[in-house]
């Protein structure tokens, strides 16, 4: 029984230690949480920055947390986790499509930095061992990525659509 407990409690304790790859880590943080403003300690990242970017900055920040997601595939983090993060993302880039308050909401959100902990919680095996995914797993964090890229032209598709309304708006009233 001993044995059994010690071995639990290892496993449980190796779950929770599991070191990420620094190059994951470091572009988190990056991405989420370089700068620090002084006097107020609020930390931003490039994420912030390349937001203000209109049309463009969604959509190469996600496709930096979509990297994050898919990393976490090596690790093995159970499919429920790989949802969790997708969430996050797909939170992040919604909230992100309203100007401005989206720009504010995703400095705050910070999505890799989240997806970073997540992994860190939830990786069965270390950064050394993290060669390789399950089949299975690259095919669910495909899934997800296909319904967040569904998203992107879905919002694409409707920013189109408003302007070409408005446009004929404007056109009519002169």
């Amino acid at each position: 029984m001993e044995k059994s407990e010690a071995i639990s409690a290892r496993s449980a304790q190796g779950r929770h230690s599991v070191e990420v790859e620094q190059s994951l880590e470091q572009l988190s943080r990056w991405m989420d949480n370089q700068f620090r403003i002084p006097g107020l300690g609020w930390r931003f990242g490039l994420n912030a920055i390349i937001d203000l970017v209109p049309g463009i900055g969604d959509t190469a920040t996600s496709l930096v947390a979509f990297y994050v997601m898919a990393s976490a595939v090596r690790y093995r983090v159970s499919k429920i986790t790989l949802l969790r993060m997708g969430l996050n993302i797909a939170i992040y880039f919604i909230v992100g499509l309203v100007p401005w308050l989206g720009d504010a909401f995703g400095a705050w959100w910070k999505p890799n930095i989240r997806n970073i902990n997540l992994l860190r919680r939830r990786a069965t095996v270390s950064a050394a061992d993290a060669k390789k995914g399950r089949t299975s797993d690259w095919l669910f964090v495909g899934l997800i990525m296909l319904f967040l890229l569904a998203l992107l032209v879905g919002s694409v598709a409707i920013t189109l659509l408003l302007l070409r309304y408005i446009v004929t708006q404007l056109q009519a009233s002169f």
